[in-house]
C-alpha cells in the first residue's frame, strides 16, 4: 500500500515577487521605477507592469540580469519569456502575473507605456 504525502511549497505572493523585482532594479540604480496595477482593467495582458529605465544599454542589461539572478536564487522563479536582450534598448521579462519592462530612456519615451495604460493604478518608487 502506497501513501502519498502532499508537500506544500510556499510560493511567493505576487506582492513579494514585485517587491523583489523592485529591489533588484534599485540594486543596479535603475531609475524612474513605476508599478502599474492593471487588475481592474478589462483588456490588460497581465496583473502588473513594472517599468524602469537605465542610462545605457549596459545598465539596462545589468538590471535585467540582476532581476533574473535574484528571482531565480531567492524564489526559484524564472521568466516565462524574455525579449530584447540582444540590443538592450527594451528588455521585457514575463513573470506571468508581472511583466517587467527595462528601458533605455529614449526608448521608454518613444513607446510611452505609461500613457497607453494610464487607467492603471500607478505606484512610483524612489531612485536610489
Amino acid at each position: 500500500m502506497s501513501t502519498k504525502v502532499a508537500v506544500k511549497r510556499n510560493l511567493p505572493s505576487v506582492e513579494d515577487l514585485n517587491n523583489l523585482i523592485i529591489d533588484s532594479i534599485q540594486d543596479i540604480k535603475g531609475k524612474n521605477i513605476v508599478k502599474l496595477d492593471l487588475r481592474k482593467l478589462d483588456d490588460a495582458p497581465t496583473d502588473f507592469f513594472i517599468i524602469c529605465e537605465g542610462d545605457s544599454n549596459t545598465q539596462v542589461k545589468a538590471i535585467s540580469e540582476n532581476i533574473y539572478k535574484r528571482l531565480k536564487q531567492e524564489d526559484g522563479q524564472v521568466p516565462v519569456h524574455v525579449e530584447g536582450k540582444q540590443n538592450a534598448r527594451w528588455i521585457c521579462m514575463d513573470y506571468f502575473y508581472t511583466v517587467v519592462h527595462v528601458f533605455y530612456r529614449e526608448t521608454r519615451e518613444f513607446y510611452g507605456l505609461e500613457e497607453l495604460w494610464s487607467d492603471a493604478k500607478f505606484t512610483e518608487y524612489e531612485n536610489l
